[in-house]
């Protein structure tokens, strides 16, 4: 894996594509990723936002996703989905109080592989938008081993990440409080949502990535800004 890291990633998708079955997985793996040279605001994006039942991808599983595209600097709102996904375990106290999704919700909710069915589709040629995004890539990354036995890869833009860049770049000591995906809207003056909801997540942090895009420096790529994780 670590020698993995220092190879192209369209290297890595390839790779990845021989060994994947037919099927949602190697259709996503089939499609080119954008050029690390496009300038930033000329990318297909997807921003996504998952709900679970903890934070430990390999133990814990998705409540719900939310996602919305952007082309451009453009947010599609026809693009827009929320799906409540079906638990194989019980929902915990501790999580629903969070996202506010019980248990009868969820049992009427459909399945993970359908809902990541629909999300490969959509985030084939685009590259994803998260707010911490190894929380996202890591939960997807366990979705697909165990529904279509294999394991992806996502080219990945961090709201957050970007904001900690800047803080740094200015010389200002790193306060996690205030990079919370809230925190950082009211920095950039953008209303505020009800968190913990999926699709309300998503478009937050589709929005505060227009505002960081929005003052980008000139000639930022998409490689100035790939999640190096």
């Amino acid at each position: 894996m670590i020698f993995e890291r220092f190879l192209g990633r369209d290297f890595r998708r390839r790779r990845l594509l021989a060994k994947a079955p037919p099927g949602p997985l190697r259709d996503y793996l089939a499609t080119p990723f954008p050029a690390p040279e496009t300038p930033v605001g000329s990318v297909a994006y997807l921003a996504l936002d998952l709900e679970t039942t903890g934070g430990d991808a390999e133990h814990d599983e998705i409540v719900s996703l939310g996602w919305v595209c952007i082309d451009g600097e453009r947010i599609d709102l026809g693009s827009v989905r929320h799906r409540v996904v079906q638990l194989c375990g019980a929902m915990s106290s501790a999580s629903a109080v969070i996202h506010r999704i019980t248990d009868d919700q969820c049992a009427g909710g459909g399945s993970l592989a359908s809902a990541l069915d629909e999300l490969l589709a959509a985030l084939r040629g685009r590259v994803l938008i998260a707010h911490h995004a190894p929380t996202e890539l890591g939960f997807i990354d366990q979705a697909c081993a165990r529904i279509y036995g294999g394991r992806i890869l996502i080219p990945a833009v961090d709201t957050l990440q970007i904001a900690m860049d800047k803080e740094q770049r200015q010389g200002r000591p790193i306060q996690r409080h205030t990079l919370r995906l809230h925190a950082l809207r009211q920095r950039y003056k953008l209303p505020r949502y009800r968190a913990h909801n999926a699709l309300s997540d998503a478009l937050a942090t589709a929005e505060l990535f227009l505002a960081q895009q929005a003052e980008a420096a000139a000639g930022t790529t998409l490689k100035n800004w790939l999640f190096r994780g």
